[in-house]
């Protein structure tokens, strides 16, 4: 059965429901579910800007249109979507006898919307679409640590992982855009034969979809729909001096003494974890920290902004545990003792998804952190596939089971955006390790998480970086020389290291972090000194050349910063990404859509970092339409063609576009 309502199609066979309605500019809102009625969450999905709708039927179905995009439903339920022109963009993938005319009819018997029921009365969710062109490009999606940019033959799955952040948005190059609206834990295929989504359990099917003419268009009806970044405060425009870990309130004030004694350009200063007594206690251990106060007045006096690492988990013997325990802050288990983490201590994660749980948490931050200046927070899920995967194991306190899991990242970060934003705070960052749709409007900066140090690393974390943007995040960063190992007495690492840290000059931030080698001794034998630190990882660490390599970026970085500030403004205004895939600026040039290696930082400046060892020049395309000047030469050079680039170890290749003043 087929009918409108409210300007929303509606079909309705045996315990299915499907709803068809608009949902912004060009853009549809597609939901399906076989329980009494329609769940009410919205999810990712903010805005609703009314549109002209136009439904109509005919004998084998009916249609709702809005702007540049239709769907088609027929009699028996298959949906199909259109753009302007009428041309198919994507179709589901049915193959039964429901339709024996249907020119797909099989006997095989596979559903487009399998809901497969499971325990506990939700369903295992499987979507299938046809996979309409062999040729078809695929990005977005979110990080993901593997070197493809393009998606299309891809099996990801859905799900937060240290170093994987599922944010299930994608660009088409047939010229649409997909969100997949459901939060579950599961699985994205984008095979050559079909494509599918699944979520292992949820309550209904709920995709958002919508038609444009270039990626830039799809990308800013996704923003509007979404969300878009807040403004980008001054101190995230230049660099930012981290480490695993500084140990002590005397270590952290003497290497930010030595950056100013040396005259380098710093905006901000990281205190990573344990630094507290114990994990749930939201403060500064007075062991090792013994005047926060003073630290921070000294840091300001500098100009440097301290940014600190906050953690979710809650150490069963904390001073906050039992308080917490009773009124209901905390996530449950199953069965057994309630232990998520047994890491420095046995811990469970405080309820983000509960706001009362959310507003302790921030009072015990307001009166530790903020109270005493420090504005910036690093939110470290502290392994968040422990509360987005574990199926056995956990049940958040509204007794719903894990197809809430990937918004857990969402919710941490409004727990201190809500916070600040409820102090007067406009400009909040909160740096985190997983996204996912949304997290944006909550000052969600992405890190790429515990990463190898390695060209190989480095070279996923370029696809993470770019698909990051195209799937709405972008404010992207990564631990400059990579997290897990790494010597700076070695020169082998010394080389990667300065690679990295100029790729790191002409990303949305420009972040040093890393757990380095050889391993520091403990320190002390109470609260967190019994977690020990890296070798030292400030860019004095690695030998004369690699600090005058370091010193050339920095500089650069700062002579960048008008630029970037304009960066961020599109990001806020527009959603735009920050650093931008060549087919995101140059649609029309085909090329552009098979370069993996190579992005834009911006409308202007063309960045091609070096992902192997020994590189003294490289193979650079340069987009049709313009004339490309070499930074590192003067030389100019016309579009459309691939040059050999300069990449001594102090050059990274970078042009700019004639006529543009970037730097």
């Amino acid at each position: 059965m087929l009918r409108d309502e409210n300007s929303k199609l509606i079909y309705r066979y045996d315990a299915e429901e499907v709803w068809i309605e608009a949902w912004g500019k060009n853009a549809l809102r597609i939901r399906s579910t076989k329980e009494q009625q329609m769940p009410q969450e919205n999810w990712a999905l903010i805005n609703r800007e009314e549109t002209d709708v136009i439904i109509g039927y005919s004998e084998k179905g009916a249609f709702l249109a809005n702007g540049k995009i239709k769907a088609e439903i027929t009699n028996h339920g298959k949906i199909m979507i259109y753009n302007a022109d009428d041309k198919l963009l994507l179709e589901e993938y049915a193959r039964n006898r429901k339709d024996v005319l249907d020119r797909k009819c099989s006997a095989i018997e596979v559903e487009a919307r399998e809901f497969k029921p499971i325990v506990g009365g939700d369903y295992h969710l499987t979507v299938r679409f046809e996979s309409l062109d062999k040729n078809e490009k695929i990005y977005g999606m979110g990080q993901y640590q593997q070197p493809y940019l393009d998606l299309k033959g891809l099996d990801l799955e859905l799900a937060h992982r240290n170093s994987q952040a599922s944010v299930p948005f994608a660009i088409s190059s047939l010229g649409y855009g997909m969100l997949w609206n459901n939060p579950g834990v599961g699985r994205a295929v984008f095979g050559k034969n079909i494509m599918s989504f699944e979520a292992y359990s949820t309550k209904a099917m709920d995709y958002w979809i919508v038609a444009g003419d270039t990626p830039a268009e799809i990308e800013e009806a996704y923003a509007a729909v979404t969300g878009t970044v807040p403004m980008m405060p001054e101190y995230g425009l230049g660099f930012w001096q981290c480490k695993l870990r500084y140990q002590t309130q005397e270590e952290l004030l003497e290497v930010a003494r030595e950056y100013k004694r040396r005259n380098l350009p710093i905006d901000l200063i990281v205190i990573d974890f344990f630094h507290w007594p114990k994990q749930g206690e939201w403060k500064f251990d007075p062991v090792y920290w013994p005047d926060p106060d003073a630290m921070v007045r000294e840091l300001k006096a500098m100009g440097i902004e301290l940014m600190v690492s906050i953690w979710p988990t809650v150490d069963k013997t904390c001073e906050n545990y039992e308080e917490m325990l009773e009124k209901g802050y905390l996530i449950r288990t199953e069965r057994g003792f309630r232990v998520g983490l047994d890491f420095q201590g046995a811990t469970i994660h405080f309820d983000a998804t509960n706001p009362e749980a959310r507003d302790y948490v921030w009072g015990k931050a307001k009166q530790n952190y903020y109270s005493k200046g420090i504005k910036t927070f690093w939110l470290d899920e502290a392994e968040p596939e422990y509360t987005a995967y574990d199926f056995d194991n956990y049940r958040y306190h509204r007794g719903t089971n894990l197809q809430i899991g990937n918004t857990y990242p969402v919710d941490y970060a409004k727990t201190f955006y809500e916070g600040m934003e409820k102090e007067g705070q406009q400009n909040i960052v909160n740096l985190l390790r997983c996204a996912w749709a949304g997290s944006q409007k909550y000052g969600a900066l992405v890190w790429s998480g515990d990463i190898a140090s390695s060209y190989e690393s480095m070279r996923n974390q370029l696809a993470a970086g770019l698909n990051m943007g195209i799937a709405g995040i972008p404010w992207w960063t990564t631990d400059i020389g990579g997290f897990h190992g790494g010597n700076p007495d070695d020169p082998a690492f010394r080389e990667l290291f300065a690679r990295w840290f100029e790729w790191g000059t002409f990303c949305p931030v420009m972040r040093l972090h890393g757990d380095r080698e050889p391993r520091q001794p403990q320190y002390g034998t109470t609260g967190g000194a019994t977690c020990c630190s890296g070798a030292a990882n400030e860019v004095w660490s690695y030998g004369e050349e690699v600090y005058e390599i370091c010193k050339k970026y920095m500089f650069l970085r700062e002579k960048l910063r008008p630029y970037t500030r304009k960066l961020m403004e599109e990001a806020h205004e527009k959603g735009t990404p920050v650093m931008r895939t060549l087919f995101y600026m140059y649609p029309q040039d085909k090329k552009c859509w098979d370069i993996e290696d190579e992005y834009l930082y911006g409308p202007d400046i063309l960045v091609a970092p070096i992902l192997e060892a020994g590189q003294k020049t490289r193979e650079v395309y340069l987009p049709a339409g313009e004339n490309w000047i070499e930074y590192a030469t003067g030389k100019t050079y016309e579009g459309g063609q691939t040059v050999e680039a300069v990449a001594e170890v102090d050059i990274i290749p970078v042009f700019l576009k004639e006529g543009s003043n970037p730097l």
